[in-house]
C-alpha cells in the first residue's frame, strides 16, 4: 500500500476502535458471509423466457449491451468468470424468467424442473441459489401493479 492509502486506513482502523468495533474481526466475518449476486448482472435483465419481450414495470435497463449472455449456458460461463474474481461464499439470486424449457412457460405454470441446468450448476460450484418470481414485463404487469393489485386474479396470479 502507498503510505496515504496506509494512513487512511489506519486512520479508519482507529476511528472504528475508539467505538469499540474490531475491524479485523468485521472482516473475518464479511469472509463468510455469502455475496448474492442478481442474474440479471449478466444480460441486462432480458432473461431467456422471451427474447422479443421488451422490458417493462420501470426497469431502467435497456437489454441491449453488447456482448451480453443470449442464454442461460452463455449466463453461466460469464457469473462463473464473475464469481472467480470475487473473495468468500456466494449465492446466485435468480429470477423466474431464467428458466430452460424447449417451449414457452407461463409464469404461473413455472416447474423446478425449468431450474433443473441451474440446480445442477450450483450444486457443481458449491453456489446457493435464491429464486426471485418476475413480476414484470408481462401482460398482468402492464399497469404497475402485480401483488398489491386491486383484482384478486393479479394478484393470485
Amino acid at each position: 500500500m502507498n503510505s496515504s492509502l496506509e494512513q487512511a486506513w489506519q486512520l479508519a482502523r482507529q476511528r472504528y476502535a475508539d467505538i469499540d468495533v474490531n475491524v479485523e474481526q468485521a472482516l473475518a466475518l464479511l469472509d463468510t458471509l455469502p455475496v448474492s449476486m442478481h442474474c440479471w448482472q449478466g444480460d441486462d435483465v432480458a432473461g431467456f423466457e422471451d427474447p422479443s419481450v421488451a422490458l417493462t414495470g420501470w426497469i431502467q435497463a435497456t437489454g441491449n449491451y453488447p456482448g451480453k449472455a443470449t442464454n442461460a449456458r452463455q449466463l453461466r460461463a460469464d457469473l462463473e468468470q464473475a464469481f472467480s474474481l470475487i473473495p468468500g461464499p456466494k449465492r446466485l439470486n435468480l429470477h423466474a424468467i431464467y428458466l430452460e424449457a424447449e417451449q414457452p412457460v407461463a409464469r404461473n405454470a413455472i416447474e423446478p424442473a425449468h431450474f433443473a441446468r441451474w440446480i445442477a450448476w450450483a450444486r457443481e460450484h458449491q453456489l446457493g441459489l435464491d429464486f426471485n418470481p418476475t413480476c414484470f414485463s408481462h401482460p398482468l404487469s402492464a399497469d404497475g401493479f402485480t401483488l398489491s393489485h386491486a383484482d384478486d386474479n393479479i394478484r393470485q396470479f
